[in-house]
């Protein structure tokens, strides 16, 4: 017993010691997996498109419309909204902006700007955009909408403008937030959006180092942009929840690939997938096809106006009166028509009834001609019927007289029988008075070539102070007040309705200059025709009404606008200038 004792002791000690060191490493693992658990459940889904930066058109797609986090990628936007601020002359490259509280807690990645601090708008940009500086970002935000809330709403209405259908901006640099989202065609849209739209700004992506006013930052785009041959831009961006993301560019002879890339799992794993997409894309892409630009976006911000609503009560119209003379001399009562419907358009139809002298055995032949106010010298006719049009307010009423031609033994005074026209028209004397007829409707005299379908009015009879000569006269009406340039907004409203705030739009007389502005020399028409429709867009207040052209040159193609007054010509240049636009006032 003693020996087996002593024998077993040393045994049994070493097989607990085993047993415990083999439970600490099944603990370990345990540990281990259980922490490495959480991480890989939350990996970022992955997204990626490929697309033709020349056409717009797919060349690869992965889950490209999924909604997810860009989370970097945001500056994008940030700084296109930057670039369009600076064109229109909202801001310029060397406006300081103040760093909030708000911006300046921010957390990495960061430039280190300091609440109270003022920085040039160019220093933000470069940081933005090189660095991808979370700080510099809500900074430009609140300098250019006043918060960053603001700027996110800013920011998405843009997204759709440029078609980005399945992207929602919350922030200026893409920090995890609720309802934040992009996809990643919509990525990749933007980034061509970039290229073309601000190319004067797009180098910017390629750097690998900037200053950035209180500091020399470093590109975190730098490993991509050394490693892949014609790789020159764009944006990077990472987050626990977004992953490794990356919008790319290249060129390669003449063909331009952008794609986009979001959920990698690291930097290298990420490059190394964008550098096989690119592959994909100039693979296949074609070598020649048509270039085929964006259209400048349909981008406006929203403005609540009060217009008022004008409640118009509906006046009785007053009738009208038609004197109808039917011979040269006033030796016979004329006839008055009174056309009552003044909803329908009505057609009356007078028949001169021919003018009988006492102890005469023919009727005296009339011409019957017409001659309007004011016309130096009557218009020539031929006798037959004589079709009269005027308008009174939205009625058209249209009179068409019938009288006998000349050298006729007989007439037929029925409308309704037709008219016989005579071989050759005669010419209305010179001698004959002008008619009074004061109104601003025009009268055309035409042949009637057919009975008209209404009946003729019944007339009635004038007062003998009411006598006319040989003309058509209305009832004399005052002078017309002169036009205006004011139109003013208005609708049929019920009664009761309460009228909003009211507002005038005024439009300002369009002036012909005899100056222009020339723009430089371009090597292309497109280039030249495309910073024309830029620059129109810019200045539509000063250039709406001046002509574009593009003047074929030896030395190049000229763009210019014509048609400017001195001045106007002018201050489009002092703007353009001051956006480091070449521009000459030249005579027009």
């Amino acid at each position: 017993m003693i020996n087996g004792v002593h024998k077993n002791a040393p045994t049994g000690r070493k097989t607990g010691t085993v047993k415990q060191i083999i439970q600490t490493l099944i603990m370990g693992w345990l540990v281990l997996f259980g922490t490495m658990l959480p991480h890989a459940a939350a990996a970022a889904p992955y997204a990626a498109h490929v697309m033709d930066a020349r056409t717009g058109k797919d060349i690869y797609s992965k889950n490209a419309d999924a909604r997810l986090h860009p989370a970097s990628l945001t500056k994008m936007m940030t700084l296109y909204m930057a670039f369009r601020a600076i064109e229109s002359g909202q801001v310029r490259l060397d406006s300081r902006f103040t760093v909030t509280n708000h911006a300046a807690a921010q957390p990495p990645s960061r430039l280190g700007l300091r609440a109270g601090q003022q920085i040039e708008l160019r220093y933000l940009i470069r940081a933005a955009a090189v660095k991808s500086a979370n700080d510099a970002a809500t900074a430009i935000a609140e300098g250019l909408a006043g918060s960053e809330a603001k700027f996110g709403a800013q920011m998405t209405q843009m997204a759709r403008a440029l078609g980005m259908q399945n992207t929602v901006f919350r922030n200026a640099n893409g920090l995890t937030m609720s309802g934040h989202y992009s996809s990643a065609r919509d990525m990749s849209t933007l980034g061509r959006r970039l290229f073309y739209d601000f190319p004067q700004y797009y180098s910017i992506f390629s750097r690998r180092t900037a200053h950035a006013g209180v500091a020399n930052v470093s590109s975190t785009n730098r490993r991509f942009l050394d490693s892949y041959a014609g790789a020159d831009g764009i944006k990077t961006g990472y987050t626990r929840a977004a992953g490794f993301n990356l919008t790319a560019s290249a060129q390669r002879g003449n063909k331009r690939i952008i794609a986009t890339v979001m959920g990698g799992t690291s930097t290298a794993q990420r490059n190394a997938k964008m550098a096989e997409l690119l592959d994909i894309g100039f693979g296949r892409a074609p070598n020649r096809v048509n270039e085929v630009r964006p259209s400048a976006p349909l981008y406006a911000v929203e403005k609540k106006r009060a217009v008022k609503v004008a409640r118009v009560a509906q006046q009785p119209v007053p009738q009208v009166t038609v004197r109808v003379s039917a011979a040269a001399r006033p030796t016979a009562r004329g006839k008055v028509v009174r056309l009552a419907d003044r909803r329908a358009i009505a057609v009356a139809v007078a028949a001169a009834q021919p003018v009988r002298a006492q102890g005469a055995a023919a009727q005296e032949a009339r011409s019957g001609s017409l001659r309007l106010s004011q016309s130096a010298r009557p218009a020539r006719r031929s006798n037959g019927a004589a079709a009269a049009s005027a308008t009174q307010t939205d009625r058209a009423v249209a009179v068409a007289l019938a009288e006998p031609p000349p050298q006729a033994a007989e007439a037929n005074s029925s409308a309704s029988a037709g008219l016989v026209r005579s071989d050759r028209p005669a010419a209305a004397p010179r001698a004959r008075k002008r008619a009074d007829v004061t109104t601003a409707a025009t009268f055309r005299v035409a042949e009637a070539a057919a009975p008209p379908a209404a009946p003729p009015v019944e007339a009635e009879p004038l007062e003998e102070g009411d006598r006319s000569d040989d003309s058509i006269a209305l009832s004399r009406s005052a002078k017309p007040k002169p036009r205006t340039d004011m139109i003013i907004l208005a609708a049929m409203g019920t009664p009761g309705a309460s009228p909003a705030a009211s507002e005038v739009v005024s439009r300002s007389r369009s002036r012909k200059g005899s100056f222009g502005i020339s723009l430089g020399l371009y090597r292309s028409r497109a280039e030249a025709e495309n910073l024309l429709l830029k620059t129109a867009l810019q200045e539509s207040a000063a250039l709406d009404d001046a002509r574009r052209n593009v003047a074929d040159t030896v030395r190049g193609f000229e763009p210019h606008f014509v048609g400017l007054s001195k001045s106007a010509a002018t201050l489009v240049c002092e703007k353009l200038a001051a956006r480091q636009q070449t521009c000459k006032v030249v005579p027009g």
